[in-house]
């Protein structure tokens, strides 16, 4: 099967990814297409004037549709100039820990140019450990790159399709919800075809040098995840950071004291707030999926590596986890034509129940796709390595794992959709404690997170024990890959959501009519829960990938066995399990110490600003902005420090077992707080839209924009912003590159860590 799975696998992982960039790049140009005549102004890098002709005759006139583009340029401006400044410090970052990865690595054999005997097959002889400390520092950088470049497109993607959006509104909900959705496609299949195409083309880059040498070809590779994990790190603290320092800022002052819209052009701080939402929401998730996927990816590839697939030269089998990432961008493209073309949008209804459609229908195709890719390249019986051991598995046991992990995801999200959407009685209940004041408000939202902790445990529970019984550690890895396998249509949800909560704010500020904000209300309203949905699986998966990274480290670093009941060990799972919660603190401060700048901001402009409040004069957004960019880019150095540096010290000085103790209750603690934090500050954000929006009888005795629970319910969603869009996103980052750094590291701390335990 060698050779011709080797041409299979070839051809089939380099097609899917190019598939996928084409589709992107032209859902790209379908929403270019939204544009007038007139001379054309090069803003930014497109051509963004944005002069519709084919609206609904009398509404919004060419003034206040330049007025949108104005904007859009403005918020386009912002969020490029914060992420080129992120970026300039995290090229230092990345020159920086390429070199301790180099020293560390090449340091385990002192830089030696000599083979020497395989880890894992004694009898072999491999390459040196300096080639694995140069091309796992090349697999680094590259994954950094990719991550980076992930975001940027995202928020390029994002910030050129958001006046675009609210432009299509007048002519109907559904033309704004496709050119939406279209948008999230563009960067959900970008970042899908991205990472698969340079994970392929490393691995014939590396194998040039490597041969069939797969055990240290593998080993060198997972320096891609975690480059793709660190830049993620950086990426959604910093966004998180600035987005939540805007949005509290502006709703503090103007809907709580100021008593104005939430995206009224009077607020000094509304485009820093729609600057963050691009920053945050696009930039920082595109950075975190890409990671997951990088991850889960090389943990599945490694474990191949030094089973059969790797003894018997089995490329196409070794490829599984690729081919299976193909298959995934393949059943998103069909998935994504039902949204754009098959169904169309009548009325504001049908938004949401379409959007979970998407997932629903990805998750059942992929089913089919995931047996297909099981049967053709998978041979019926192999073994993989089991902690020493050989374990033997059959080709449908794969297909088991991998749609368990898919399935997972699917409740998981559906969960989080039940916990965060205003149609259903939790977010209900949470809303109508508002009536008594804020306090009962917060103790209804912090019930609600914990317990929508419940079932996606048990879910995640149940694709662990039914992966690991059937293929080991590979199986908990693919699992994770399963979840992760239609991320093309999970992403195109998750970036729908702030792009149209952008639509709505440029509606907002450009004085378009109540019935064109009406729409852009109604969009924003079913992305918030898609949002929700999105953190829910990237939490979900961060978990599998964190246990399969968990489970190669163990392997790598040479541990028979991890005894909780041992001293070294159990002491390191305590203190993992207190780094989420320390992790939390640092980065809630962070929002807090940056919002308490834009409050004193924003009141300063209302009270010197003559005529600002009756709107005679425009505020100084500029300044906001700036507070913004400096305290996200001051402020998220020391929460990506701790994790960065925690495997690092851990390792060096109390050694393997204790750092594996760490790792393990990280985890344990890690999604715990991740999954009760999202949704905490979801079910508040949807309480108070469920207020303002006074569909229902309930809702309008709990209205209308102002009243007592109105109030009460923005203060919940004040506290929250920073648990759903800083905190909770982050600490999926933070279990998976502790794991992931640990991997990487592992043929060092296993030669020269425990350092106090040698010295005393």
């Amino acid at each position: 099967m060698g050779s011709t799975g080797d041409i299979v696998a070839q051809a089939v992982i380099p097609a899917a990814a190019v598939i996928g960039i084409v589709f992107a790049l032209f859902q790209w140009f379908l929403v270019s297409r939204i544009r007038v005549s007139g001379d054309s102004d090069e803003n930014n890098g497109f051509d963004d004037k944005l002069i519709e002709d084919e609206a609904e005759e009398g509404v919004d006139g060419p003034a206040v549709v330049a007025k949108c583009a104005e904007i859009q340029n403005a918020i386009s401006i912002g969020a490029t100039s914060f992420l080129f400044t992120e970026y300039k410090y995290l090229g230092i970052f990345m020159v920086i820990f390429g070199a301790i990865i180099f020293l560390f690595l090449g340091s385990v054999k002192s830089f030696s140019t000599e083979s020497e005997p395989c880890t894992y097959t004694k009898d072999k002889f491999c390459k040196p450990a300096l080639a694995n400390a140069v091309f796992s520092t090349l697999a680094f950088l590259l994954g950094a790159l990719t991550s980076i470049l992930s975001g940027f497109l995202g928020m390029k993607i994002a910030t050129f399709a958001n006046a675009r959006t609210t432009l299509e509104a007048r002519k109907g909900v559904g033309k704004a919800f496709v050119t939406a959705f279209r948008s999230g496609a563009v960067m959900g299949f970008l970042l899908a075809a991205n990472g698969l195409l340079v994970l392929y083309i490393s691995i014939n880059i590396f194998r040039c040098y490597y041969g069939d040498d797969w055990e240290g070809l593998y080993e060198s590779i997972t320096g891609y995840g975690l480059g793709g994990s660190s830049v993620a790190l950086f990426g959604r603290v910093g966004g998180g950071i600035y987005t939540k320092a805007a949005d509290v800022g502006a709703d503090l002052v103007g809907k709580v004291e100021r008593n104005i819209p939430e995206d009224d052009p009077r607020n000094p701080a509304v485009i820093a707030d729609n600057v963050g939402d691009n920053v945050g929401d696009i930039a920082g998730m595109g950075s975190d999926l890409f990671g997951s996927y990088a991850e889960s990816s090389c943990a599945a590839l490694f474990v191949a590596s030094i089973s059969s697939f790797g003894i018997t030269h089995d490329f196409l089998a070794m490829s599984y986890p690729l081919i299976i990432s193909s298959m995934g961008i393949v059943v998103c493209l069909i998935t994504t034509l039902f949204a754009t073309n098959l169904f169309e949008i009548r009325s504001v209804k049908e938004i949401e129940p379409l959007l979970k459609q998407q997932i629903l229908i990805s998750t059942i195709l992929m089913t089919v796709g995931i047996a297909i890719v099981s049967f053709v390249a998978l041979p019926a019986n192999f073994t993989l390595f089991n902690f020493g051991n050989e374990k033997s598995v059959k080709n449908w046991h794969l297909f088991f794992c991998v749609s368990i992990g898919l399935w997972a995801g699917l409740v998981i999200g559906y969960t989080t959709e039940y916990y965060t959407s205003n149609a259903y009685s939790p977010v209900q209940d949470v809303a109508d404690s508002c009536r008594t004041g804020a306090a009962t408000n917060v103790i209804f939202g912090l019930a609600l997170g914990y317990k929508s902790v419940i079932i996606p445990i048990f879910a995640i529970g149940v694709a662990i024990y039914v992966s690991f019984s059937l293929a080991a550690i590979y199986g908990i890895a693919m699992a994770a890959l399963g979840m992760l396998s239609t991320i093309s249509t999970g992403l195109a949800i998750d970036a729908y959501g702030p792009i149209s909560d952008n639509a709505g704010g440029i509606a907002e500020m450009a004085g378009m009519s109540y019935k064109i904000r009406e729409r852009t209300d109604a969009l924003d309203a079913a992305g918030n829960t898609t949002a929700a949905i999105g953190k829910g699986f990237a939490i979900g998966s961060a978990a599998l990938v964190s246990l399969a990274l968990f489970g190669a480290f163990v392997s790598r670093a040479g541990i028979k066995t991890v005894d909780v009941l041992t001293p070294k060990v159990f002491v390191g799972m305590i203190v993992g399990a207190m780094l989420p919660y320390w992790f939390s603190a640092m980065t809630m401060k962070s929002v807090g110490s940056a919002a308490l700048k834009m409050v004193e901001e924003v009141r300063r402009q209302f009270s010197r600003i003559p005529g600002l409040m009756e709107g005679r004069t425009k505020p100084d957004y500029a300044t906001c902005v700036k507070i913004s960019s400096d305290a996200s880019l001051k402020e998220m150095i020391p929460p990506g420090a701790l994790v960065m540096v925690t495997p690092l010290i851990a390792g060096t000085f109390f050694g393997v077992e204790s750092l594996a103790g760490v790792l393990a209750g990280s985890l344990v603690s890690g999604v715990q707080v991740a999954i009760s934090a999202s949704n905490t500050g979801g079910a508040w954000d949807n309480a108070k839209k469920y207020i303002e929006a006074g569909a229902s009888e309930h809702a309008r005795s709990l209205g209308p924009k102002g009243s007592d629970p109105h109030k009460a319910a923005v203060i919940g969603d004040t506290i929250g912003d920073p648990l759903k869009d800083t905190s909770g996103p982050s600490l999926n980052i933070l279990i998976k590159l502790m794991a992931v750094e640990s991997l990487v590291f592992a043929p060092f701390f296993a030669t020269h860590g425990g350092l106090l335990f040698k010295w005393f």
